[in-house]
């Protein structure tokens, strides 16, 4: 049923895709139920002449269904680059890396929030949707900042004790999220559990890589088979040039604010729409 669901969100990707993406279960790229030993959380993993594996745990929850188009997302991504690029360019750019596996999820929650059986059910999607939005765009800018700021400290000499970090993480998330939340002390300790502050300057293109993603999934559905040609010559590309020049292929271009703005109004555009149903 997951595996019906996300063929339905991804058609407007076209019939070589879902081709693709059905073979792609079929052959058992998926490692998918838990098991003794087996780690948890999902990831794509694989090497340029083997299958773009993947592992997660499923448990039958419309999470699990998100998990399973944002890692076949990713596989996608690779089986496409690797059948098309040299082995030089057989992989991706922090840059791009998480945009394949973001533009479906797009897709499967705008199918999903297109096709809901009720306003309660829209509205609970709206809401899921939404906390993608601030989790992923607007959190990730928010960690972002952390990280430079902390960079730049070591870089002035300074020295980083934890108490300077969690003051300087409690100030930034008063600045980021306003008076209108109510925050929990513990919050200012929450910077030393993220583990991408351990590989530098990473988190960043999680929102770059939304924005970007926003854009895409919206060219496709409004523009049809010519955005989605597009997309899929996108994903063909592995690294053969800068990442800012591979996603203009498929109709973005990062160098201007533009995609965040539009994901940023397409965010309000969604409050709103939640707020009309809840009167």
């Amino acid at each position: 049923e997951g595996q019906e669901m996300v063929f339905r969100a991804l058609a407007p990707l076209g019939d070589e895709y879902l081709a693709a993406l059905r073979k792609g279960f079929e052959d058992r790229w998926a490692d998918v139920y838990e098991n003794d030993g087996k780690r948890s959380g999902a990831y794509s993993f694989g090497s340029y002449d083997s299958y773009p594996y993947v592992l997660l745990n499923y448990k039958d929850r419309l999470q699990d269904v998100f998990t399973v188009v944002h890692e076949m997302g990713h596989s996608m991504h690779s089986w496409y680059t690797r059948r098309t690029q040299p082995f030089v360019y057989g992989g991706h750019s922090i840059f791009t890396a998480e945009v394949a596996s973001t533009v479906n999820e797009s897709l499967l929650m705008r199918y999903l929030i297109d096709n809901a059986k009720d306003e309660k059910e829209k509205a609970s999607l709206l809401n899921m949707y939404l906390e993608e939005f601030r989790t992923t765009l607007f959190r990730q800018t928010q960690f972002a900042e952390f990280e430079k700021k902390a960079h730049e400290m070591a870089e002035s000499g300074e020295v980083l004790t934890s108490e300077a970090m969690c003051g300087m993480y409690g100030e930034l998330n008063a600045r980021y999220y306003g008076p209108a939340v109510t925050y929990d002390d513990l919050i200012k300790l929450e910077w030393s559990r993220i583990p991408h502050f351990y590989n530098s300057f990473y988190v960043y293109q999680y929102s770059t890589g939304y924005s970007a993603a926003t854009a895409i999934s919206s060219l496709i559905l409004e523009k049809g088979e010519p955005a989605a040609a597009a997309y899929l010559e996108f994903l063909r590309s592995g690294s053969s040039d800068y990442p800012i020049e591979l996603l203009k292929i498929a109709g973005v271009d990062m160098s201007k604010p533009q995609p965040v703005e539009a994901a940023a109004a397409r965010f309000e555009e969604l409050l709103a729409e939640l707020e009309a149903i809840a009167g």
